[in-house]
């Protein structure tokens, strides 16, 4: 359902990311791991149609998100980095607008009641966006992402700037959802792979270094004191 295929992004002479191919199946969660500047939001960025590969290609659900961008963005739901929003607007309006963007009609009331229950946004609803803490603007992202219920669903840092027990809360969420859908999520926090998700990828310097279970990358480094982390630390060295 995701698929990349010598997936390439030059500036200049600079490759930000470097010919890079993956797939990602039905039932999957993998975590898109990698230092700064390793190429992790550029990739996200490209699969989710906000900018253009240099070179290669990237399908969701069977739709090039070149040639066939609407199809392929009513696929998919997507957490940028830092969750912009309109700040002015209150966040009831802003999850209405989202809704009524992705033609929900009948469903509208239904899906809009979801996910404010599920990201406990009852308390902020007539606040505008800007004034939100970084953790309530996470989640009126994460809100946006999921409103029109997609099969794919790619997190850019999802519990960013969130306390514990809301990190929880998203990652229960998380694990809800990968029954039924495919979810990339690009994180620095590697108790974050651990906890929810299935397969890692480890870029560095805009190409994958690994692909693998996080045990599978553990029992390959001999599993290390300090767990993935000395892994993550070992492989993008």
């Amino acid at each position: 359902m995701i698929k990349t295929e010598h997936l390439t992004k030059r500036y200049d002479s600079l490759a930000a990311v470097d010919d890079v191919s993956f797939e990602v199946r039905p039932g999957e969660v993998l975590g898109f791991l990698g230092p700064n500047g390793a190429g992790k939001t550029t990739t996200m960025r490209m699969l989710a149609g906000f900018i253009a590969p240099t070179a290669g290609r990237a399908s969701i659900c069977g739709h090039d998100v070149t040639t066939d961008p609407l199809a392929a963005k009513a696929s998919l739901g997507y957490l940028p980095e830092g969750a912009p929003a309109y700040g002015e607007m209150k966040v009831w309006d802003f999850l209405r607008f989202i809704a009524r963007l992705r033609r929900l009609a009948e469903r509208e009331r239904e899906r809009l009641d979801f996910v404010i229950g599920r990201l406990q946004l009852e308390q902020v609803l007539e606040r505008p966006i800007e004034t939100l803490s970084k953790g309530f603007r996470r989640r009126v992202g994460l809100a946006q992402a999921i409103m029109h219920d997609p099969p794919v669903l790619i997190l850019d840092e999802p519990t960013d700037g969130l306390d514990p027990n809301q990190k929880h809360e998203v990652r229960t969420l998380i694990n809800e959802m990968a029954h039924e859908k495919i979810l990339i999520i690009s994180t620095h926090i590697l108790e974050e792979v651990d906890a929810v998700c299935t397969r890692a990828i480890i870029i560095a310097r805009g190409r994958i270094v690994a692909d693998n279970t996080p045990k599978g990358l553990l029992a390959q480094a001999g599993n290390p004191p300090g767990g993935l982390d000395a892994v993550f630390r070992s492989i993008t060295a």
